[in-house]
C-alpha cells in the first residue's frame, strides 16, 4: 500500500460527505475512519470503526462509502472493511457528542436552540395537537426541530404523529446515548414510545418523572436543533416547576380556548412560567370558532361554539401582570377534520395543509421563525 497517494486528499473529501445514518454527522468528523489505503492500481480500502460489531447499518455504510469514493476521478476499485471502536474511542465519541459531563445542552449560554414550552392551565384545550402540528410546520419550513412529550402521565404525542407502537428510541451500545424517533421531520421523545405496551399506565411519583425528563434533556442525542418544543402537562405542577428550573431560558406559549373557564386557569400557567423566570411570548386561542354553511344563504358564518375573546383576555391580563407585552399569537379555528386527522396520527399541517386550522398554525410557525433572537428576560 502507498502511504501517501495523490488521490488521498480527494478520497478524504469524499468520505467527509458520508453521514452516519443515526447521528447525521460526517464519518470523518466523528473519527470513524480508521485508515485509508490506496495501492498502485488506485484501489482504495477504507476501514471504518463502528460502535459495535452488531451494528445493523453495516450494509448502509458500505454502500454510501463505496458510492462516495467511486465518484472520485482516478479511483479504481473500492473496498470497505469494518472494525469496532475500543472503549476509549467510544468514550471519546460520546464526549464529542454530549460533552464531558451530563449537562443540559439547551441551558448553556452558547447554545442556539430556541426552546419553546407549550403550556395550558387545564386539559382538553388541544395543547398537544397544537404542539405536534406546530413542530411539523416548523420542520416543513426547513428548520431542525425536536419535540419532548413532557406530559408523562397523559402522553399523546406518539399517537398524534402516527408513530407505530413497535417503534421507539434506542441506545447506541456502549455510548450511553439515546437516539430519538423521527416522524414528519421532527425528532421526538416520549415515554409513550418506551413502554412495552402503549396501554400500560405510568404510575410514577414526581421525582421519577423529573428524572425521566432530565434524561430526555441530557442523554438523548438531539444534534443541532433550531427549535425544541416541549409539550407540558396541563396545570402548574411538578413538571412545569422542574422544567422551569432546568431550562430558565425557555420561552412559553400559553394555550387556551375562548371560554371563560379555560382562560382564567390559563393565566395561572403563564404566571407560573414567569415565576420560573421564563418569558411568556404569547397566547394561542385554540378551537376559536367554527365556520359553518348557512342553510338559507349558503355562505359561511362564524359560530362561537365556546364563546369569544378568551385568548385576548388571557393575553391582556398576562401583559398587565408580567409588565411586558404578551400578544395573542393566533386563533386556531375548530374543524372536525383536524380532530379526525389527529385520531389517525396525521398532523393536519402535513395531511391537509390548505385547511384553515392548518394554515393558521403554519402562519404561527412562520411568525415564530421570523423572530430568531430570544427576547430579553423580563
Amino acid at each position: 500500500m502507498i502511504e501517501s497517494h495523490p488521490l488521498l486528499p480527494s478520497v478524504r473529501a469524499a468520505l467527509a460527505t458520508v453521514m452516519d445514518p443515526e447521528l447525521h454527522r460526517s464519518i470523518i468528523d466523528l473519527n470513524m475512519v480508521d485508515s485509508i489505503d490506496i495501492d498502485e492500481m488506485a484501489c482504495v480500502t477504507v476501514t471504518v470503526l463502528l460502535t459495535t460489531h452488531l451494528c445493523p447499518l453495516q450494509a448502509r455504510f458500505t454502500q454510501d462509502i463505496t458510492d462516495a469514493v467511486s465518484g472520485v476521478a482516478g479511483v479504481g476499485d473500492v473496498r470497505v472493511e469494518m472494525g469496532v471502536m475500543s472503549d476509549e474511542q467510544r468514550a471519546s465519541l460520546r464526549t464529542q457528542l454530549r460533552g464531558a459531563t451530563r449537562e443540559i445542552p439547551f441551558a448553556q449560554a452558547d447554545n442556539h436552540t430556541r426552546v419553546i414550552a407549550i403550556a395550558s392551565g387545564k386539559g382538553g384545550v388541544g395543547k398537544s395537537s397544537l404542539t405536534v402540528n406546530l413542530a411539523c410546520a416548523l420542520a416543513a419550513h426547513g428548520h431542525t426541530v425536536g419535540l419532548i412529550d413532557a406530559d408523562i402521565y397523559g402522553h399523546s404525542v406518539p399517537d398524534l404523529l402516527g408513530i407505530p407502537a413497535d417503534e421507539g428510541p434506542y441506545s447506541i451500545e456502549g455510548m450511553d446515548l439515546i437516539l430519538p424517533v423521527e416522524a414528519h421531520g421532527v425528532k421526538v421523545m416520549s415515554i409513550g414510545m418506551m413502554k412495552p405496551d402503549r396501554d400500560q399506565i405510568v404510575a410514577w411519583r414526581g421525582p421519577v418523572v423529573d428524572r425521566a425528563i432530565s434524561q430526555f434533556l441530557t442523554d438523548v442525542y438531539w444534534g443541532d436543533l433550531d427549535f425544541l418544543l416541549i409539550d407540558l402537562p396541563p396545570g402548574t405542577g411538578d413538571t412545569a416547576i422542574g422544567i422551569g428550573q432546568k431550562l430558565p431560558n425557555a420561552e412559553v406559549i400559553v394555550v387556551t380556548t375562548p371560554q371563560t373557564a379555560a382562560s382564567e386557569v390559563a393565566q395561572r400557567a403563564g404566571a407560573m412560567a414567569a415565576m420560573m423566570k421564563q418569558r411568556v411570548i404569547g397566547v394561542v386561542e385554540n378551537m376559536s370558532y367554527l365556520d359553518t354553511a348557512c342553510p338559507h344563504c349558503g355562505k359561511l358564518h362564524r359560530v362561537d361554539v365556546f364563546g369569544r375573546g378568551g385568548g385576548q383576555e388571557v393575553a391582556t391580563r398576562l401583559s398587565a401582570r408580567l409588565e411586558y407585552e404578551v400578544p395573542l399569537l393566533a386563533e386556531i379555528p375548530l374543524e372536525p377534520g383536524f380532530r379526525a386527522d389527529a385520531d389517525e396520527g396525521k398532523p393536519a399541517v402535513v395531511s391537509a395543509p390548505a385547511t384553515p386550522a392548518a394554515m393558521a398554525i403554519a402562519a404561527l410557525a412562520q411568525r415564530l421563525a421570523s423572530h430568531t433572537e430570544r427576547p430579553a428576560s423580563a
